[in-house]
């Protein structure tokens, strides 16, 4: 299934942190839906800039994938990692196209104090990144 190999390119990126891994499975179009947005992100561009922002949050909080699902077009990643001290528990949700570029990507966290950390600690990293 081309879905595997699309998995197994974000997982190099959640590894190594290489942008240019987004830049290779990330379709121009691709919707992102945040848990601290209300709105999607639409575009490759602002995509990028969040899930950048988020590797950022995470990489150094404990982050580790605990379980997949893959089935034809989709993938559902449950990732867990503390921030502050707070377990986070989410999961990541990517839909990919026929030539195996991620379309959509919706990310869903609980518990609701762990949300608020993580919106906290993404709105300094985007901050840092404006100046």
């Amino acid at each position: 299934m081309i879905i595997n190999s699309t998995i197994q390119q974000w997982h190099q990126f959640i590894q190594s942190g290489d942008m240019k891994i987004l830049d290779d499975i990330l379709d121009e179009q691709v919707v992102f839906y945040s848990p601290v947005l209300h709105t999607p992100q639409k575009g490759n561009k602002l995509t990028k800039m969040y899930l950048g922002a988020a590797y950022y949050v995470f990489k150094d909080n404990s982050f580790v994938y605990k379980k997949e699902v893959i089935q034809n077009q989709q993938a559902v990643l449950e990732f867990e990692t503390t921030i502050d001290g707070t377990v986070i528990n989410g999961v990541d949700i990517i839909e990919i196209n026929e030539d195996g570029n991620i379309i959509e990507f919706k990310v869903m966290i609980r518990p609701l104090q762990g949300l608020q950390k993580l919106q906290q600690k993404m709105m300094e990293m985007l901050e840092q990144n404006k100046t």
